[in-house]
């Protein structure tokens, strides 16, 4: 049968479940050549590539598809790399929205987009330098190394811009280096980071802004503009008693240090865990203490299991692995003196609609229950980490981000940008836009026009979007 007329994909080789438990090692392994050429060959190259329109970087996922089906796997990878210098990462960690809209799905299974990234990354030569416009000696300082800081930093730098790339932790990657290692369990950062050699970058670690320096500080410095993309860093708190308490984990801070300084975080090994929340960090964090606990760990969370917002994939992963799962449960004190004791719950349902027609989530009086644990992992969202950051910048954080209230996410303080999203690929995208903005920006100042993407391997002045993209399906 040709490979295009087969409906299902190629199965993507897997730990069992007996095996992932045991270790952080990574679950999902990559296909071999054979393998991905097949999966590869089930593309049927849509003259109207909805997988394309549906990436916010707008990856030509259609493009290194098409070659792989070929066996040509060095082309594969250079078409990764034209569009997304974080390829390295992505292969294993993205939420794959293009896969969602492969119309591949509509009668068997989408075709296997992301790992057949994978696949042009391992098997082609991916090791290749980018290559930028001679550099013109105009700083720029980007503020924060995660997804939209190193997307920016890459734009920027193609352009010829002499950038400065500031960074909190002692390494890049921002909320990247939150991610298990059971997705990601090597050194894909420093793998990406390794292709911006030529630019005129400079990296400074372990630096804070609204500590180490302010956003005014640089510009006096003789920085043209100053990109905050400082994301939301800081944990959600969920404002009960007891969250003080020894033995109470934020879920950020958890799965950082679990990647970073396991022995020196977590300590004893044998216990009774509950995971607070129901997005893909608390399956994260949940999935991490069931490999690193001896003992049980339970997700509560306040609305059904069909109302969780954590994706297929995470949700298939707690199922696999024993974490257990209590709906319709709301926090309302963690129990303990000088370590925690248990949690305090009260069952929860709908409320009447509002307005807008909208249920609110209520608790139920006379319905607490305690539940035994002596650790709790609260997963209650992030929020921005503004402190030291002066009131002039006039800056919004209506998702946890900080952004910009002005054209292109400029701030109150001229030459101040700030943006970010809620993923890697959509903070990339911000990133770009970011980025483009800066550029129109100092044009301006400088009387020249703007400088648009140009080929990131020096091949021409800029790299076409795949025949028959059209109007993207996604929005900041």
């Amino acid at each position: 049968m040709s490979g295009a007329y087969r409906q299902t994909r190629v199965e993507i080789p897997e730990l069992t479940v007996e095996q992932r438990c045991s270790h952080m090692g990574e679950i999902l392994h990559s296909y071999d050549k054979e393998e991905a050429i097949l999966e590869a060959q089930r593309c049927l190259q849509c003259a109207m590539p909805f997988c394309v329109q549906a990436c916010p970087i707008t990856q030509d996922c259609k493009g290194y598809i098409d070659k792989v089906a070929q066996g040509r796997f060095d082309e594969a990878a250079k078409i990764t790399l034209l569009g997304n210098p974080l390829a390295t990462v992505l292969c294993k960690s993205c939420y794959h929205y293009c896969e969602e809209d492969c119309v591949k799905a509509g009668r068997g299974t989408s075709i296997a987009i992301r790992h057949l990234k994978r696949a042009s990354m391992q098997f082609g030569s991916s090791d290749l330098l980018y290559v930028p416009l001679p550099s013109r000696g105009e700083k720029v300082a980007v503020v924060g190394g995660g997804p939209a800081g190193i997307m920016a930093t890459w734009e920027l730098c193609l352009r010829g811009y002499s950038v400065t790339l500031f960074e909190a932790q002692p390494f890049l990657g921002g909320q990247i280096e939150t991610i298990p290692k059971y997705h990601l369990d090597g050194d894909e950062i420093e793998v990406d980071i390794a292709r911006f050699r030529n630019f005129d970058l400079k990296i400074v670690t372990g630096k804070k802004c609204g500590v180490d320096f302010t956003p005014e500080q640089l510009m006096q410095e003789g920085y043209l503009a100053v990109y905050l993309a400082i994301g939301a860093s800081a944990p959600g708190l969920l404002k009960i008693p007891g969250e003080e308490l020894p033995g109470v984990f934020h879920a950020l801070t958890f799965l950082l240090n679990s990647n970073h300084n396991p022995k020196g975080f977590l300590g004893r090994t044998d216990r009774t865990t509950i995971v607070i929340g129901g997005g893909d960090v608390a399956m994260d964090a949940a999935r991490t203490a069931r490999r690193f606990f001896s003992g049980p760990v339970t997700v509560a969370y306040r609305r059904s299991w069909e109302e969780m917002p954590a994706t297929e994939e995470e949700r298939e992963g707690i199922t696999l692995e024993g974490v257990q799962f209590i709906a319709w449960r709301a926090p309302i004190k963690i129990l303990g003196k000088d370590h925690v004791e248990g949690l305090l719950v009260a069952r929860t349902e709908l409320g009447p609609p509002d307005a807008r027609g909208k249920r609110a989530v209520i608790t139920v009086p006379g319905t607490e229950e305690v539940l035994d644990c002596d650790t709790v992992i609260i997963a209650a969202g992030q929020v921005a980490d503004l402190d030291g950051f002066p009131k002039e910048l006039d800056l919004k954080t209506p998702r946890g981000w900080p952004e910009g209230k002005g054209e292109g996410w400029a701030c109150g303080m001229e030459g101040i940008f700030a943006s970010g999203n809620k993923s890697i690929v959509y903070a990339m995208s911000a990133g770009t836009r970011t980025a483009e903005a800066i550029d129109a920006y100092i044009a301006r100042k400088k009387g020249r026009t703007p400088i648009p993407r140009p080929h990131p391997f020096g091949e021409g002045p800029s790299v076409p979007l795949p025949t028959g993209y059209g109007e993207p399906s996604w929005t900041l």
